[in-house]
Order: C-alpha cells, then sequence, then structure tokens
C-alpha cells in the first residue's frame, strides 16, 4: 500500500498477557498481530515495539500518519507494572514456569490478586496516559490522540461489532481487568450500552486460574488442558460436587462466599481429596454451569436472543457449546481471539470516528498477519542445508501426502490472528488416523497425551459430520466452540475426536480459496473434505510467523516434509 494520511487511521495496542496490535483504517481491519510472534516467547507481555512496527510496514505509512491510538486498561495494577517493566517481566518468567517460585510466591500470589481488585482511578490514568505517550513518542508518534479504553468494554466492542448481529446480548467474561471480572452489554442500533459491570470478587477466570494453578499447569496458559483432562474423570453430581459452593449466580451477579486468599486455600483443600482428573470435572462443570446461568439471567433481563461474546474465559469450547445449544438463545458467537490478545482489535474499534460510528464489521477470515515475498522465502531457503524443489501443484502435492499417511507443516499467505491455525500456518495430517494423532502428539508436537487435535473441514461437510440441530457452524467458524460429532461418523474423525464424542472444527467456505481447494482434493478421496489441523509450532512455542520460524521448527521436531508457499521442503524423517 502506498504511504498516505488519512485521519481515519486507527492504531489499538495492548501490553499487557499476549501484547500485540492493530491497524483500522475506516471500518475495515486492515492488519493485526501479536508481539510473541515476532519476540518468539509465547503470551509475550510488554510494549508491543514489533507489532505496531509491523502494522506500519503493511500500511507503508510513518507513525505520524497515525491521529489516534486506543489501548486498554488502566487500574493501578496495570499502571504499576508499566511504570516498572521489570515487574512485568518477573511475573512472565514465574507464569511460564522460567523461573524458581522463591521463598516469597506466596505473598507474590496474594498482592497480585489484591492489586488487580482495584479499578481505575484519575491517577492511575494519567500515569498511563503519561507512560504510553513516551513509548509511542520513542517510535516517531507526534501529535496524535490516545484513547483509554475499558478493559472489557474492548472485549464488548470486538465481540458486538465482528458477530455481524444487528442487535444482540454482549457477555465478557475474564480473570480480571480494569477491577471487574465481567460485563453485560446491549448492542442495539450501533449503541453499546452497559447493563451491569461485573465485580472481581465472583470471577470465574480467576476460579478456573486457581484450578489450573493447583494442577500444577501455567495459569493464563493451560487451562484448556484442564478442559481436556476433565473428560477423562468419573463423574462426580453437581448436586455433591463441593466446588459449585465458591461461586453463586444471584440474577445478573457472579458471587463468592470466600474472599481473595480464602478462595484458593478452600480449593486447595478441596483438590487435596480428589483425583486430578475429577477436580478438573468438577471445575469444568462449574465453568458451565455458572456461567451458562449467568446468560440465561441475562437473556431473560434484556429479552435479546441473539450474544456475543468475549474475555478469557470463552476459549472454554466446551462452555461455549453449552451456551449456544441453550434453548433459549438464538445464536450465539464468540470473538476468535477471545482472551487479552484480542483487546488491541477491540480498542481500536472503540474509537467512535465518523462516519463509522459502532457500525458492524462482520469477521470474514482471520488473514490479518504479514505475509513474505518469493524472494525472502528463496533467500531463506538458500541459507539452510535442506532438499527443496519448487512444486507445479502444491495443493496435489499436499493432498497425496496427506493421503498416504504423512504429516506436513503448511505455509501459505498472511498468518492467522489469534491462538488457532486456520490453514496458512498449519500441521496437517489425515483425520480418520489415531495413530497418526498420537504419534503428532508426543513425538512432534510434545504435547501431554490427552490434548485432542482439530478437524478444518468444508462448510458444505458440517451437517454430515456433526450434530448441528442446535447450535450453527455459521455463527463460530474459527474453532471457537465445541461440537458433537455424529456417531456414525466417529471412524472417519477418531484423528480428531475427543473422548466424549466432541470437536473443535474449523468450517472453511470461501475465505480461503487454497486450503478449500486442499479440502475437496482429499474429499475427492474419502467423501469428505477434513484434515487434521494444529498449530504451526512445538508445543510451548509462539505460532510460526516467517519462513525462518517455519524452517526452524521443521528442523527442531523432526518433521520430514514442508510446503512453504510454493517449496517442497524435506528433512531427514525421524
Amino acid at each position: 500500500m502506498g504511504s498516505r494520511i488519512s485521519a481515519d487511521w486507527v492504531l489499538g495496542i495492548w501490553d499487557g498477557h499476549d501484547a500485540g496490535a492493530a491497524l483500522l483504517q475506516g471500518n475495515r481491519i486492515l492488519f493485526a498481530v501479536n508481539e510473541e510472534r515476532y519476540s518468539r516467547r509465547k503470551l509475550e507481555a510488554g510494549f508491543p515495539t514489533r507489532s505496531i512496527n509491523a502494522c506500519l510496514a503493511y500500511a507503508g505509512i510513518p507513525p505520524g500518519s497515525i491521529q489516534h491510538v486506543a489501548i486498554s486498561t488502566s487500574d493501578p495494577a496495570k499502571t504499576l507494572t508499566r511504570l516498572f517493566p521489570g515487574l512485568k517481566e518477573s511475573y512472565y518468567l514465574l507464569r511460564r514456569r522460567k523461573k524458581d517460585p522463591g521463598v516469597l510466591l506466596g505473598f507474590k500470589k496474594w498482592f497480585k490478586y489484591r492489586a488487580t481488585e482495584l479499578q481505575p482511578n484519575s491517577v492511575s490514568g494519567l500515569l498511563t496516559r503519561w507512560n504510553i505517550n513516551r513509548s509511542l513518542k520513542r517510535l516517531g508518534f507526534e501529535n496524535h490522540n490516545l484513547h483509554i479504553v475499558d478493559h472489557h468494554e474492548g472485549h464488548a466492542r470486538a465481540a458486538a461489532r465482528c458477530s455481524g448481529f444487528r442487535q444482540c446480548l454482549v457477555i465478557t467474561l475474564d480473570g480480571v481487568g480494569d477491577g471487574l471480572c465481567g460485563s453485560i452489554r446491549t448492542f442495539i442500533d450501533g449503541r453499546l450500552e452497559l447493563v451491569k459491570s461485573l465485580t472481581v470478587s465472583g470471577s470465574l477466570g480467576i476460579f478456573f486460574e486457581h484450578v489450573t494453578s493447583l494442577m500444577n499447569m501455567r495459569e493464563l496458559e493451560d487451562e484448556g488442558k484442564v478442559m481436556a483432562l476433565a473428560d477423562y474423570a468419573h463423574p462426580v453430581d453437581d448436586t455433591v460436587n463441593p466446588l459449585m459452593e465458591l461461586i453463586h449466580i444471584h440474577d445478573l451477579d457472579l458471587v463468592c462466599p470466600l474472599r481473595r486468599g480464602k478462595l484458593y486455600r478452600e480449593m486447595k483443600k478441596i483438590f487435596w481429596r480428589f483425583p486430578s482428573e475429577q477436580f478438573a470435572y468438577m471445575a469444568q462443570r462449574v465453568v458451565e454451569t455458572k456461567a451458562a446461568e449467568l446468560i440465561h439471567n441475562a437473556v431473560k433481563h434484556t429479552g435479546l436472543r441473539q450474544v456475543a461474546a468475549a474475555g478469557g474465559l470463552f476459549s472454554n469450547v466446551k462452555l461455549n457449546m453449552k451456551a449456544a445449544q441453550s434453548a433459549d438463545i438464538d445464536n450465539f458467537f464468540v470473538f476468535p481471539h477471545m482472551g487479552d490478545g484480542g483487546l488491541a482489535v477491540g480498542s481500536a474499534l472503540a474509537i467512535q470516528l465518523q462516519p463509522h460510528p459502532n457500525s458492524r464489521i462482520p469477521l470474514n477470515d482471520l488473514y490479518l498477519g504479514p505475509a513474505f515475498s518469493a524472494r525472502h522465502i528463496r533467500r531463506c531457503l538458500e541459507k539452510r542445508h535442506l532438499s527443496y524443489r519448487p512444486l507445479d501443484d502444491k495443493v496435489l502435492t499436499a493432498a497425496e501426502l496427506i493421503l498416504e499417511g504423512e504429516i506436513i507443516l503448511w505455509f501459505q499467505g498472511r498468518m492467522e490472528l489469534g491462538p488457532r491455525a486456520l490453514g496458512n500456518r498449519s500441521i496437517l495430517a489425515r483425520a480418520d488416523d489415531r495413530s497418526i494423532r498420537d504419534r503428532l502428539n508426543l513425538a512432534l508436537k510434545k504435547r501431554v497425551w490427552y490434548q485432542p487435535f482439530c478437524p478444518s473441514l468444508l462448510a458444505e461437510d458440517a451437517a454430515a459430520l456433526l450434530d448441528t440441530k442446535d447450535q450453527s457452524p455459521a455463527d463460530n467458524r474459527f474453532m471457537t466452540s465445541a461440537f458433537s460429532v455424529r456417531p456414525e461418523k466417529l471412524p472417519l474423525l477418531e484423528g480428531v475426536v475427543n473422548i466424549d464424542g466432541t470437536c473443535r472444527p474449523q468450517f472453511v467456505a470461501g475465505e480461503n480459496s487454497l486450503f478449500r481447494d486442499l479440502l475437496q482434493r482429499i474429499k475427492k478421496e474419502l467423501g469428505y473434505g477434513v484434515v487434521l489441523n494444529t498449530s504451526f509450532n512445538i508445543h510451548g512455542q509462539p505460532i510460526a510467523c516467517s519462513p525462518e520460524d517455519a524452517l526452524d521448527t521443521l528442523l527442531q521436531s523432526g518433521f520430514r516434509y514442508l510446503i512453504l508457499e510454493d517449496y517442497l521442503v524435506e528433512n531427514d524423517p525421524i
């Protein structure tokens, strides 16, 4: 794109957990990416310098062209980590188990949760504004207007405006942000109105963080493992589930009878009495049941039967499935980058610029990251001691390898935004072979054995393979909700189905013609267009962004085949 100055440019930034940046022009999301993809530190926290520079480079504009910058969250805890970034780095290393906990771990946890309960005030707002403007000035920004967006408004704007709904109920739920754990809003005639703010005392997000930590996993990262492990437990009836008594729903309120450290200590006592998988099951039931009850009450209160959701709690695909199947909900949409990593987009969408205030921006696709030129790719290949050759028909080659039982790395076009691989930075294989799944999980991806993989399938094949009676694939196309597999189709999907008969699918329509072509080639042989699709990374690392990352992953993992744009790259097989 050529260089130009426009009052329509809006840059959204987020400098906390899973930092990133997004660039909007008018009513269009041009570019969005998270800092981890450039720093190569998963869920990077800190000022997103690389992401901001990538946004500017994509648009071909200097920093001075940006007249509006939006950033989320100005509570005292977040402001403190902005002023003293060493605190943020220390917590990042501790959370990711990159440093020893030390004797003050208990105090640090108490202080963190106590501090995050505090809501923004005039001082924290002024200090945040001073700090962010100083960081922007170092990058060459000048004469811009800095907008500070409420944390949950950022989540809500992304959900409401990208849902495609003309009017809807908007729910946000996460751990904590700006002293709150969630919000209930309405979106009617382009206006987003607050109905209820949810105080942090009953945070389902913090509750699930505690579960993850007690199970010796990484909070804010391994909650999906807890959800997966829950399916391997002997069920515990809700009436005798002791965790159910720790969170209550009072109309539109989430309430916990215990405060601060007492909740964690009580959960620790309960964990002592149960096997890990049963504890995970009981916790998952709390999240599903309590969140569903809150959503039900909000639907009844507002009369709105279409629901848009965002916030980290909605990364729980079983919760999303339960909500979507509710009899009092017609449509249920989850913003695909539902966690804090999506706040750069949400903050930018919160800025009211005429003539586009609050208008809808349906997400046709999530290919909003960088792409790389053929020249760049050739240079990368020439530097490596790997066998490679150009392909006349890369889709045919990929389909043949997959059908032969091979696992391939697939790197094409612009990188996806968000935590899911959607056919441009993917690892692909047959969906009907459990042995491939196990090999991929243990030997190559290096994940725990009980974590399932996901299918990508042609949108028109969804009804034949999945139970779609009570939930619409069109509402959640990007692996944001679980679906039940039809019993008679389980053998076709045994490599991507969970033990409970569910999967987390991507529904491919016309947004990615190349990937769709590949699925159609698979369909000619197998009868259905479906593949196993997992993210292009080794577990614990960010998804590959650049060709260099792709080649590094090929060498580190021992995978044999990489289709890098128009080249087939071969590694020595493991």
